[in-house]
């Protein structure tokens, strides 16, 4: 198991531009920081794990925690808007954020993120004291136990050519 965390604002990443310069397409990322921050994360995924890229299945969870807004509090902490926003629905969503995780993790923890057969994604308010944070764990798909069952992902069911069953 590999597990990390990128301190500050998760930057989504997959809307892309594209325009022509001297005759030739260029495309870039929409977000202007999104290369930054997939350097964090690479970087992040680096200092966590230093071993050859992964191989096989993957299974990866990504919890973006966010601070929520001002509007949220009044005199006595949480007012009753806080109270009612369970967690944060607003952009980017959990794919875009999912979208710079995967690319910044490419050639550095996996070969290509088609590697990955499971994902959860979550979106969380941060509690008191707690920073903006983006906490990413990486397991082969031989390595998932019950601590991923209990983060709420569901059996596997994998059927091989032959007509076995593998169930994790």
């Amino acid at each position: 198991m590999i597990s990390f965390e990128v301190l500050g604002r998760a930057q989504p990443a997959g809307s892309k531009r594209a325009f022509v310069v001297a005759g030739r397409a260029r495309v870039t990322d929409a977000n202007p920081n999104a290369k930054p921050w997939k350097a964090l994360v690479a970087y992040a995924a680096s200092e966590a794990y230093d071993g050859p890229l992964l191989e096989g299945p993957l299974v990866v969870v990504i919890r973006e925690t966010r601070l929520r807004p001002k509007s949220h509090f009044g005199v006595k902490g949480l007012n009753a808007k806080g109270r009612a926003s369970e967690a944060p629905t607003t952009r980017p969503d959990c794919l875009k954020i999912a979208r710079g995780v995967e690319d910044a993790l490419t050639g550095v923890l996996w070969h290509d993120d088609s590697q990955i057969v499971a994902e959860m994604l979550v979106k969380a308010w941060a509690g008191p004291g707690e920073r903006e944070r983006t906490q990413v764990v990486v397991r082969t798909f031989a390595e998932m136990d019950d601590e991923i069952y209990e983060a709420g992902m569901p059996a596997l069911r994998l059927v091989c050519d032959d007509g076995t069953e593998v169930t994790r």
